[in-house]
């Protein structure tokens, strides 16, 4: 008995007891693991909805001149890190408003997208606030083969005579945004279109511009590159650019040209012998020559 109660208190407790440690510890552990997910996910979701805001997106491509429609937006949580410029927070405060400029899916829709209200589409609708739209009549030649597409830049080039009745060339407006090809005003193709007008965004002073030099001349368009925002002075181009007046040539010699090949050599002339006078005979008299 003695050595019996030495072995249970040398070992300790009982070896169920043993194995229960270990789970409890493991339990406890897990549950700990799972409090801590809790919350640091409450933690990240009360960051992310004070680091974004809710901005009303395009679902779908939308061309420039579409009027605004349930089903057309949609709101999604934007990064208030990407801060962009009036946003529209509530879709239903921009329905049956047309819009100036193409959606692409995902893009926020934003104030300076859509047109005033009350507008009902048309060119009106993308001319920027001060600005007119002016059709050109143009050919294939004037038009730039047709690669003069709505959204690129032209300037505009007058060919009249001047003062002195001179004909000139010259550019008298730069960068003008072209709005339509004909009585097409998408921006979605890429491809040449060859049209007989095309449609320009000015200011008044350069519409007046225009009206008078296609009144005294004939126009055409110049294809410029779309980041191009240099402006140029020339003089224009005059019938002289073409074609030089050459300098004067130096008079011409009395030496004979010779044959190509040869030495140029001077041709010496025989002076003629004074003629006799009339009525008279010439005598010879031993070494001498005389007249009578």
């Amino acid at each position: 008995m003695l050595h019996g109660q030495g072995l249970n208190g040398q070992h300790g407790t009982h070896p169920a007891v043993r194995n229960f440690r270990p789970l409890v510890i493991i339990l406890l552990a897990l549950a700990i693991g799972a409090v801590a997910v809790a919350v640091a996910l409450r933690w990240i979701g009360q960051r992310t909805e004070l680091a974004s805001v809710k901005v009303v997106v395009a679902s779908q491509d939308l061309p420039f001149g579409t009027e605004l429609h349930e089903g057309m937006l949609t709101v999604i949580d934007w990064p208030a890190a990407a801060q962009l410029k009036d946003p529209v927070a509530d879709p239903a405060l921009v329905y049956q408003r047309i819009i100036n400029a193409p959606l692409m899916r995902g893009e926020p829709v934003l104030a300076a997208k859509l047109a005033a209200q009350g507008e009902k589409g048309g060119l009106s609708a993308v001319l920027h606030e001060g600005t007119r739209a002016v059709t050109v009549k143009v050919n294939e030649i004037v038009g730039v083969a047709g690669f003069a597409l709505p959204g690129n830049y032209v300037d505009v080039m007058v060919h009249a005579r001047a003062g002195n009745e001179q004909p000139v060339s010259k550019i008298v407006l730069e960068r003008i945004l072209v709005l339509a090809l004909a009585q097409d005003a998408s921006t979605s193709e890429t491809k040449p279109r060859v049209v007989n007008a095309v449609t320009l965004e000015v200011t008044p002073e350069q519409a007046e511009q225009i009206d008078l030099a296609r009144s005294v001349g004939a126009l055409s368009l110049v294809l410029r590159s779309q980041v191009d925002m240099g402006r140029v002075a020339t003089a224009g181009a005059r019938m002289n650019d073409l074609f030089p007046v050459p300098a004067v040539l130096p008079t011409a010699t009395a030496v004979k040209a010779a044959p190509v090949g040869k030495p140029v050599s001077r041709i010496r002339t025989r002076e003629p012998l004074p003629a006799a006078p009339p009525n008279t005979l010439e005598v010879i008299r031993g070494t001498k020559k005389t007249l009578e």
